[in-house]
């Protein structure tokens, strides 16, 4: 009973502060909401002490060797302040995308795009928790494109809710991972472009181990089997910083090679996005979640070696 009570005070205070932080960074100028954003980039690198020693862990089954601790110290502290810095313009769209915003962002690749959204069978928009996610599905749904977001909801519904604002004020249609996939199909029906996370490992919903970083790890495979079945096309984007600018980046598409086997397409089609992810991600490295556990959960096979290794130590 105690627990709860202490989680609803958590819960209030946490929401409003995010309604006030709402209120005054769309009051300061762009330049000033920058700067507290970067400072509290900073303020988050220092107090999550668990967030950090999980980057370090995770950069270094990664990188291994060819990074110490230091470059890695360092590439953590600048993701931290990339985070505060998307974060000051995410929660600045609704008053601010149209006049200064949209307008700092340059494309990479839309020729794959437009050659995909002109076939009207929908295209499954492949990305991850890297750069301004956020920005990706707005720019599109500000370009004269259909666009579509699938999004987890949050813990408490008055945050989701403000959440859910923010996107359908710059037209991005709003799908929880919790709707039934009737309405992404619809979506897809109707062209639209739809923005799917594959890069967290998540029980909450369908995943195969894919590789990532060389490393079997538990990857969303709900958008590819959904994408096969409607002849969607599959494109792998993010949206990363680039300077006081940002740059989309839309890689060619991922082409099914039908081989007869249903399950073996969902495979190569979700390590074939997940490797084009990948790729970004390794070429803006400081710009990735790495405070997330990718390899948290393991295959049933490798756990099943792992068991007889440490039987094998304690026979020894």
């Amino acid at each position: 009973m105690k627990n709860k009570k202490l989680q609803k005070i958590k819960n209030n205070f946490v929401y409003r502060f995010t309604v006030f932080a709402l209120w005054f960074f769309n009051i300061i100028p762009r330049k000033m909401a920058l700067f507290l954003g970067s400072g509290l980039g900073c303020l988050a690198f220092m107090v999550s002490k668990k967030e950090r020693a999980t980057a370090h862990k995770t950069l270094t089954m990664v990188y291994g060797d060819s990074m110490d601790e230091t470059q890695r110290e360092g590439l953590i502290k600048r993701m931290f302040i990339n985070f505060g810095l998307n974060l000051a313009d995410v929660i600045r769209f609704k008053k601010h995308y149209h006049r200064q915003i949209k307008n700092l962002v340059d494309v990479e690749g839309i020729e794959h795009f437009d050659n995909v959204y002109k076939r009207g069978k929908g295209i499954i928009a492949v990305t991850g928790h890297i750069g301004n996610f956020e920005l990706l599905a707005a720019y599109f749904a500000n370009a004269g494109y259909n666009a579509a977001a699938i999004g987890r909801e949050m813990y408490d519904p008055r945050l989701d809710k403000l959440l859910v604002e923010n996107r359908t004020s710059l037209n991005v249609v709003n799908i929880p991972t919790t709707e039934s996939p009737r309405r992404i199909l619809k979506a897809l029906k109707q062209g639209y472009a739809l923005g799917v996370l594959i890069d967290t490992d998540s029980m909450r919903v369908r995943s195969e181990f894919v590789p990532a970083f060389g490393k079997l790890s538990r990857t969303p495979i709900g958008q590819t089997i959904i994408g096969l079945k409607t002849g969607a096309g599959f494109l792998p984007m993010a949206c990363v910083r680039d300077g006081k600018r940002y740059k989309i980046i839309i890689k060619p598409e991922v082409v099914p090679d039908p081989s007869g086997d249903f399950d073996k397409d969902v495979y190569n089609i979700t390590a074939a996005c997940t490797k084009a992810l990948e790729e970004i991600i390794d070429e803006h490295r400081d710009q990735w979640i790495w405070i997330h556990n990718r390899w948290l959960t393991r295959p049933v096979d490798e756990k099943d070696e792992n068991d007889d290794k440490k039987d094998n130590e304690k026979d020894e």
